[in-house]
């Protein structure tokens, strides 16, 4: 009877000095050791004393505001700036009511122009409201074109822009909308030059519901400070709670900065990509509030972590080698560190204690269940990846359908999104680790953004190195197209998504809705990384901006 040798009994028979590798050099990190210390703001506790002042003074306005319109235009000036964070209880009571007051909107359109009712619209629907589209058919024609006379509403118009990104398969009204509002708007800015040019500008560019919080406040700030309506309290609070949060994140990137100079990577894993500002950027993205303070360190680590596996599978390891790696992480132990190559040992051990640091913390509450399900997606991921291997050494380029599959898993989106509630409040359930394994429309339209964007935008770099087949060449060749088409097809592809998204966001939802935003957030970070290029792995001047606005430059008060 035969006997198979599994990859960790084989390993002791790889033979080292003849190994050939597909070696890629990325440049090294821009920003060197500039955020490795920390320094605490002066004025923190004294900041910290008014900040709390302003915010009760913030949220009684929030409470004694009776007229809608105002309201509504209070709330989206507090998510706009930033600082909605503070008033979750107060402002889902308050979008409630006015719920619950309009129903589908037919009172509200009676009493207000185009840009409350779409202001109305876009706040209820982004707070999970099902609010019916329909209301936007009274701004049409009889022949069922929008009325030509909308355009010259420009405040409303862009309103209008802004709600239709809120739409669900099938809403054609709101596809409409885009169309006409994106048609106009673009015309203004040819003729005109004003402040709100530059809002049309910023919108047109990247539309409000695709921006990252923390970006949207920086850039409306100054817009809201310029309004002549604006609350001074409201102001200086957006500009106090930026700064304070300013300051925990440098601590946090100094932490995780130290951790991995302690690593050595550039020594020891000198094929790795080194982007520990770029990825804490990205983490950022997905809550950048101080109550997620352990549970940013901990997805960093594991963040990073996963940068080194997939820079391991496809720019270093041999196939052979790749085999022995992915059983040793299918077993989780280290027993298995003896039988792999050198480099490995200190990528395994890392992986190793950066989750039995993390479990040992979740036993003292009984929650270990959340590492085993975020383990059980790192054991999933390497085997995915092990396949992406194969198909390169073997020359392979898989149908569109297989690429899918297992690139939906290595695009390690719903790995991260498990990895985002490992250290969350008791709102996370280990029903709410199944819901991200099974891949529910929602996780699956953020991996499906991500993928598609990330194709495009690094597939022609990729292609020139022994890489795994994007999904733009798995498309081009299946279907004999050009990469033009593809790009354009992807693109739409996108926005499909999006809506979604938009529809897996509205009431009932299967998880509670704060559990909703890490998937969102990543899904925005695709369009701040990959809109333009490469953002990722050669930061370019707007990356660049991104990351000192955030982390660097403090706000003028």
């Amino acid at each position: 009877m035969t006997s198979f040798a599994s990859p960790l009994e084989r390993s002791a028979s790889i033979k080292q000095d003849v190994v050939i590798r597909n070696t890629v050099s990325f440049h090294r990190s821009i920003w060197g050791d500039q955020f490795l210390m920390y320094e605490e703001r002066k004025d923190r506790e004294w900041e910290e004393q008014l900040a709390n002042e302003l915010k009760e003074e913030v949220r009684k306005m929030l409470i004694i505001t009776t007229q809608h319109r105002k309201l509504l235009e209070l709330i989206d000036a507090v998510q706009r700036l930033g600082v909605a964070y503070h008033f979750e209880k107060e402002i889902e009571e308050c979008l409630n009511h006015i719920y619950v007051s309009y129903g589908h909107g037919d009172l509200w359109i009676n009493d207000n122009d185009l840009q409350g009712t779409s202001l109305w619209f876009r706040l209820l629907r982004q707070q999970g409201f099902n609010v019916s589209s329909g209301i936007f058919n009274k701004y049409k024609n009889s022949d069922g074109s929008f009325m030509e006379s909308m355009k010259d509403d420009v405040q409303g118009m862009l309103s209008l822009y802004e709600a239709a990104y809120m739409r669900v398969e099938g809403e054609q009204v709101l596809d409409e909308a885009l169309a006409f509002t994106t048609y106009h708007l673009a015309n203004i800015l040819e003729n005109h030059t004003s402040l709100i040019e530059a809002q049309i500008h910023q919108a047109l560019q990247q539309p409000l519901r695709k921006r990252l919080p923390r970006l949207e406040a920086l850039r409306y700030i100054p817009i809201y400070q310029q309004e002549a309506s604006h609350n001074d309290a409201l102001l200086k609070l957006a500009k106090l709670d930026f700064n304070l949060l300013q300051d925990l994140h440098r601590k946090e990137l100094s932490q995780i900065s130290k951790w991995w100079k302690d690593l050595d990577v550039s020594r020891n894993l000198p094929y790795v990509r080194d982007r520990i500002v770029e990825g804490y950027f990205w983490i950022l993205a997905v809550y950048f509030e101080p109550q997620h303070s352990d549970a940013r360190i901990f997805l960093m680590k594991a963040c990073n972590l996963v940068i080194i596996l997939d820079d391991t599978y496809d720019n270093y390891g041999t196939y052979e080698e790749l085999e022995i790696f992915t059983e040793a992480i299918q077993r989780w132990s280290m027993s298995c560190l003896d039988m792999l190559p050198e480099y490995m040992k200190l990528i395994y051990k890392e992986l190793l204690d950066v989750y039995k640091e993390a479990e040992e913390l979740l036993e003292k509450k009984g929650q270990t269940y959340r590492c085993y399900y975020t383990k059980e997606m790192v054991k999933e991921y390497a085997r995915n990846l092990l396949i992406e291997a194969k198909w390169v050494n073997e020359r392979y380029t898989p149908t569109v359908e297989e690429h899918r599959s297992v690139t939906l898993v290595t695009c390690a989106y719903a790995m991260i999104i498990a990895k985002c509630y490992v250290h969350s409040n008791d709102t996370v359930t280990e029903e709410t680790f199944k819901w991200v394994s099974t891949y529910p429309p929602l996780v699956k339209a953020s991996c499906l953004i991500l993928r598609l964007m990330d194709d495009v935008a690094t597939h022609k770099e990729e292609q020139e190195r022994n890489h795994v087949a994007s999904s733009v060449e798995c498309y081009m060749k299946q279907y004999g197209v050009t990469e033009e088409y593809t790009h354009e097809l992807f693109t739409k592809q996108v926005e499909d998504e999006w809506k979604v998204i938009n529809k897996e966001s509205l009431r009932p939802t299967d998880v509670p809705r704060p559990l909703l935003m890490p998937p969102i957030n990543l899904t925005r970070v695709c369009d701040v990384l990959y809109r333009r290029g490469d953002d990722y792995n050669h930061a370019g001047k707007e990356m660049i901006n991104h990351i000192k606005s955030l982390l660097v430059n403090p706000l003028s008060l």
